[in-house]
C-alpha cells in the first residue's frame, strides 16, 4: 500500500487511548536579571497556555491526524479537570471514558524563557485507585471494549496502569491490536500485549542490558521480545533514530531506521507522537516499517517546536513522500 492510501484510512478505525491524563501548563517570559534573594532567575512571565499532556497528548496527536479515539482514565474534580474535558471536547476527543475522582488533576508545570526550560513542577497523587474508583474503570472497559479496533496503553506510572488492569485487556482483546508506551518500573504489566515503544533507557532498564552500541540494542530489544511474549518492539533512540524488532515464523526482524530531524529544540511529547503516529499508520494498512518510517518523520517534526506539540496530517504526509 502506497503512503497516500495510508494516510487516506486513517478515519477508518476507531482506538481507544487508555492512560495517565496530564495537564501540561505553560509558562512563557523573559530572564534580563538574577534573584537578589538567592542565585536563580527572575522571570517575567508574558504568557501562560494550557496543552493535553500525557495520554491525552497521545490522544491529540491520533485526532490532528485525521483519526478517531476515545480517552479513558481519571482527572480531579477540580478547575484542571474541567479545563481538560473541555479542551478534548474541542479536539474532538472522546472522553465517555474519563473518570473524575476527589483527587488532583495531574498538572505539569513548566517555566520557559528564550526557548529554555527553566523550571519543571508537578502536582500529583501517584497512588493506585481506591477499590470504588476501580470498579467504575473496569465498569467502563466491560461495556465498550468491543467498540474499538485497538487500543493504545500511554502510561505515566501515575497509579492506572497495573499488571490487572492490562492483564484483563490482554484476554479480553485477544487477536486486536495492543500497543504500550512503557514506563520503568512496571514492564511486568505488558506481557502479551503486541507492541511497546521504549526509548533507549527505558529499554535497557526493562530489559536488564546495558545498551552501549548497536549489539547491546539488538541484544535488549530481543530480550523483551522473549521476555514480554510480544509480537513486536520499537526501540526510540533519540538523534540515532529508531530501531524495529518484528516476529516472523522463524525468527525476529530488525531494522534500523537513521534519525529524521534536522532541528531540536524540545523533545517533550515526542514519545507521544511516535506511538499515536505508529499505531494509526499500522492499523491503516502500513507495514510495521513502513510505519515506524512515519512515526520517525512524525517525532522529527514535533521535536522541531517547543513544548508539547502534534503534527497536522497534511505536514507529515509531504514529509513522508519519499518514503
Amino acid at each position: 500500500m502506497n503512503i497516500k492510501e495510508i494516510f487516506d484510512n486513517f478515519g477508518s478505525k476507531k482506538i481507544l487511548l487508555l492512560g495517565d491524563i496530564i495537564l501540561d501548563c505553560y509558562i512563557f517570559g523573559r530572564v534580563n536579571r538574577i534573584s537578589p534573594e538567592a542565585p536563580v532567575p527572575v522571570v517575567e512571565v508574558v504568557e501562560q497556555s494550557y496543552r493535553l499532556g500525557g495520554s491525552a497528548n497521545v490522544a491529540n496527536n491520533i485526532v490532528s491526524l485525521g483519526g478517531l479515539v476515545d480517552l479513558a482514565g481519571t482527572i480531579g474534580k477540580d478547575n484542571e479537570g474541567e479545563l481538560l474535558k473541555s479542551e478534548c471536547i474541542n479536539k474532538k476527543i472522546g472522553i465517555t471514558g474519563i473518570i473524575s475522582l476527589n483527587k488532583p488533576t495531574t498538572v505539569k508545570t513548566r517555566i520557559i524563557a528564550h526557548n529554555q526550560q527553566v523550571v519543571r513542577f508537578d502536582r500529583e497523587d501517584t497512588g493506585k485507585l481506591d477499590k470504588d474508583s476501580y470498579a467504575i474503570f473496569m465498569n467502563f472497559l466491560k461495556k465498550h471494549l468491543n467498540d474499538y479496533e485497538a487500543i493504545i496503553i500511554s502510561d505515566y506510572k501515575k497509579g492506572l496502569i497495573t499488571k490487572e488492569l492490562v492483564s484483563y485487556i490482554v484476554r479480553h482483546f485477544k487477536g486486536r491490536y495492543i500497543a504500550v508506551d512503557p514506563k520503568v518500573g512496571n514492564f511486568h504489566c505488558y506481557k502479551k500485549t503486541t507492541i511497546i515503544t521504549p526509548n533507549k533507557k527505558e529499554a535497557s532498564e526493562g530489559s536488564g542490558i546495558d545498551i552501549v552500541d548497536e549489539k547491546s540494542i539488538i541484544k535488549a530489544g530481543k530480550e523483551l521480545m522473549k521476555r514480554l511474549g510480544l509480537q513486536a518492539v520499537l526501540i526510540t533512540r533519540g538523534e540515532e533514530g529508531m530501531t524495529l524488532f518484528e516476529r516472523s515464523a522463524k525468527s525476529i526482524i530488525v531494522t534500523h531506521i537513521p534519525a529524521a530531524a534536522k532541528k531540536v529544540f524540545d523533545v517533550t511529547g515526542a514519545g507521544d507522537t511516535v506511538i499515536a503516529t505508529f499505531c494509526l499508520a499500522y492499523l491503516s494498512g502500513a507495514t510495521m516499517v513502513q510505519s515506524a518510517k512515519i512515526a520517525n518523520n512524525a517525532a522529527a517534526i514535533v521535536i522541531g517546536q517547543v513544548g508539547t506539540a502534534t503534527v497536522a496530517k497534511d505536514e507529515l504526509l509531504m514529509s513522508c513522500q519519499r518514503l
